[in-house]
């Protein structure tokens, strides 16, 4: 994850952006949108831009539109990848900021989801948070998950996840090239009685469901083309 790519076309964090509210949940500060009555909750993952991006917050509002609670907890706790911060990049930043540390927190998002009597949980993470996703899936902690252009998941992940989920990849991806979502497919594949559901968007590269310039209209149609395909999993799959 040290190329270029894992961060083209960086968000302006905005702590305001989005139509719901930030509050702490299980010590994180998390964006939260939807009803709080609502017993079906889906988490999304940030990037390593964090929770303050816009689009991500634009993608959040519209989960939530459709029926869901959702949360999208700060995982970097105030300290995403700043970009023009040359002394820091993405390898030195991620040894404060593993995936490790964003399932363990992660856990207690999920533990305090339950305590409020939520019946079930989907996830949605984006690059750095897709490999959360996968951990959480692995430990059966949600109901289904979804991945975009995922960063640092192996063909092993995906052999211990048994929960329904759906990749969403890149024609132009170094992180997950199209050859490797094609192994997860085939992976998940031969898993019985597993739903699952892999596609790989044509002209797009990495980042381009949250990442996208939303004075692109190509760029655009092919984000919502994903998040579509996010809420329809989600519909599938969250009962």
């Amino acid at each position: 994850m040290s190329g270029p790519q894992c961060c083209s076309n960086p968000p302006l964090l905005n702590p305001n952006a989005g139509a719901g509210h930030v509050e702490k949940l299980a010590g994180l500060h998390s964006y939260v949108a939807g009803s709080s009555n609502s017993n079906l909750t889906v988490i999304l993952i940030s990037d390593v831009f964090g929770y303050e991006a816009p689009n991500l917050r634009k993608i959040a509002d519209k989960v939530a539109a459709a029926g869901y609670y959702v949360v999208v907890p700060d995982f970097f706790f105030g300290d995403p990848y700043n970009h023009e911060n040359a002394d820091r990049p993405v390898p030195v930043w991620l040894k404060d900021h593993g995936t490790d540390k964003g399932f363990e927190a992660a856990k207690s998002i999920v533990e305090a989801l339950k305590s409020k009597g939520v019946s079930a949980i989907g996830a949605a993470g984006f690059c750095w948070g897709a490999k959360v996703v996968v951990e959480l899936a692995k430990s059966r902690l949600i109901q289904a998950g979804v991945l975009l252009h995922p960063s640092f998941v192996s063909v092993d992940d995906i052999k211990d996840v048994d929960i329904p989920t759906a990749i969403l990849g890149a024609e132009t991806d170094k992180m997950s090239p199209p050859e490797l979502v094609k192994q997860f497919e085939q992976v998940l594949a031969a898993k019985p009685g597993v739903d699952y559901f892999v596609k790989v968007f044509p002209k797009v590269s990495h980042g381009w469901t949250v990442r996208y310039k939303t004075e692109d209209p190509i760029a655009v149609n092919a984000a919502e083309e994903a998040h579509q395909d996010l809420l329809n999993w989600f519909a599938k799959h969250l009962k």
